[in-house]
């Protein structure tokens, strides 16, 4: 049973936004800083990146952990009440994500996947953010369609 009332679980599920997130903006103020310039919620691509870099033909999607059940990480958790409307709802966020995958990949679009859990790391961690950096530069000039950090 929720501990809250239905309003306040309504204020806080209000409170969660789809685009322009914490670890979105943290990652594209860190790539505008090292020269790199995109597009945002770019909508001539399936699943309407949240950054695309037209130069480098990558779209980057920076998935939360939560919704896009990233496996292993302890920010996947299960809510523990209407169990049956969760995981229906995070199927399909699977099913999605896979779909968009295979159409960016069809149509020769590089993709990255960059979890929340890694933003967060990147943000407490200075060696970590420009260890990841690097990998992502290295993404963005190779041939490689796909790549999830």
């Amino acid at each position: 049973m929720d501990t809250i009332t239905k309003e306040q679980r309504s204020r806080n599920m209000a409170a969660i936004h789809s685009v322009n997130t914490i670890p979105e903006i943290y990652l594209r103020k860190l790539l505008f800083s090292k020269g790199y310039r995109y597009s945002i919620n770019f909508k001539k691509l399936p699943g309407h990146p949240d950054i695309y870099l037209r130069k480098y033909n990558t779209a980057v999607f920076i998935h939360g952990c939560f919704w896009h059940r990233h496996e292993g990480c302890k920010y996947s958790s299960t809510p523990k009440s209407k169990v049956e409307y969760w995981n229906k709802k995070f199927e399909m966020n699977i099913n999605r994500d896979r779909v968009v995958k295979e159409e960016l990949k069809n149509a020769n679009v590089k993709c990255l996947v960059i979890w929340e859990c890694s933003i967060k790391k990147m943000r407490k961690n200075p060696e970590f953010c420009s260890e990841i950096l690097s990998v992502i530069t290295e993404f963005f000039k190779s041939q490689n369609l796909y790549m999830e950090l």
